[in-house]
């Protein structure tokens, strides 16, 4: 639901309320039922206290839909920041070894792939592909995730 129409209810609602303690006030007001007529008296007093707070809150409520109507979606933010891409991070295969080298170029070839066809087109053996990827993973180059009886290896972004 939109801002506005939030605040378009949340007005609605203040007004009721503010309808119903006006309502309520004079209602006591005139029948008497006040429990005693002396201005002076505890009962008086808070009486007239929590009249005073109602109406605070009913306008608390009225400015914070006001609030609401007149604010600015924030969905043109949201898009501007979906928008912009964010800056690819370079990748420091630098104290890597010669196979963790060729499964990560693999990957990064595809963005995501099978660990099945990970060993088909490298040649290693499911350990030894298990290990690699542990470490690739270890280190935060990739993740795996699993989908049914195998794994699919995704690079990290």
């Amino acid at each position: 639901m939109e801002n506005r129409n939030v605040g378009y209810i949340i007005i609605g609602v203040s007004v009721l309320v503010l309808l119903n303690i006006f309502v309520f006030n004079s209602m006591v007001k005139s029948s008497g039922l006040y429990f005693c007529s002396a201005s002076n008296c505890p009962y008086h007093s808070s009486f007239n206290s929590l009249i005073y707070l109602s109406y605070g809150i009913a306008g608390i409520l009225f400015i914070v839909g006001l609030v609401l109507i007149f604010s600015k979606p924030s969905e043109r933010v949201i898009i501007k920041r979906i928008r912009e891409k964010p800056k690819k991070k370079e990748l420091d295969t630098s104290g890597l070894k010669k196979e963790e080298k060729i499964v990560l170029d693999e990957v990064a070839k595809n963005r995501t792939i099978f660990q099945a066809d990970l060993i088909d087109k490298t040649g290693f053996g499911k350990a030894k592909m298990t290990r690699i990827l542990d470490r690739l993973e270890g280190l935060g180059f990739l993740e795996r995730k699993r989908r049914g009886m195998t794994n699919v290896v995704v690079l990290k972004e």
